[in-house]
């Protein structure tokens, strides 16, 4: 079994379920007391938050650059961010760590595929949903075209994930919003949705939507985890 690396605490609540999916999959697929080899590094959240939001990728990139380092230094076979904003830097990352990266758009695009979609709605941070490192891939390398929410509902959705889920909070008139901007992707032609933000399938179940989703987190723990045992 390979060492799983997790570059985590972005933020910690998806990075408990992160290592939950992990373990619980490694079990299913190996039975006995099995469970997954990880080694997690795990941030202080709100720096990255305030340098985010004061452009300062360049300080983000080097210092989860270094954080990578160190896994490996550890013995991580491979390496994962358990945040899909933060891979806006991730191109930097696989250029300089000596080691196997699984980026988390390429599980979700394969899932995509898999179910014959076209066309599909992304919800995330404001970042993750503006800019084309998440987009881009999705559409160079799977083919499937990206929709994202009006400029208000993005910020909307950009305020939820950082103001409330990264303290632990999912309240359910938040879900409700939610669940109307989907609504509204689905009337303008989406096929499906990307839950393209680690905390969002807390409050957000495949039974809530009438649309088929993407749960990033599972789907990259599912791909650690095919990667950690072949």
């Amino acid at each position: 079994m390979k060492k799983i690396g997790l570059i985590a605490g972005m933020s910690w609540e998806s990075s408990a379920i992160y290592y939950k999916h992990i373990n619980q999959l490694v079990n299913k697929r190996l039975g006995k007391a099995h469970a997954a080899e990880i080694i997690m590094y795990s941030v202080d959240y709100e720096p990255f938050l305030q340098l985010g939001a004061e452009g300062r990728w360049d300080i983000i990139s080097e210092r989860t650059n270094n954080i990578a380092e160190k896994l490996s230094t550890a013995g991580a076979d491979f390496l994962m961010i358990c945040c899909n904003t933060v891979h806006l830097v991730a191109e930097e990352l696989e250029e300089q760590v000596q080691v196997p990266f699984i980026h988390i758009v390429d599980p979700c695009g394969e899932a995509i595929q898999r179910h014959g979609l076209k066309k599909v709605g992304l919800l995330g941070t404001r970042l993750t949903m503006e800019r084309d490192f998440f987009k881009q891939r999705l559409a160079e390398k799977f083919g499937v075209e990206t929709m994202v929410p009006e400029a208000a509902d993005r910020q909307y959705l950009d305020n939820a994930i950082k103001n409330e889920f990264c303290k632990g909070e999912f309240l359910p008139e938040t879900k409700k919003e939610f669940l109307r901007i989907i609504e509204k992707l689905q009337a303008a032609g989406a096929e499906g949705v990307i839950l393209g933000c680690t905390e969002i399938p807390i409050l957000i179940q495949p039974e809530d939507v009438a649309l088929p989703t993407f749960d990033t987190t599972f789907l990259h723990s599912q791909a650690a985890v095919e990667f950690a045992l072949n």
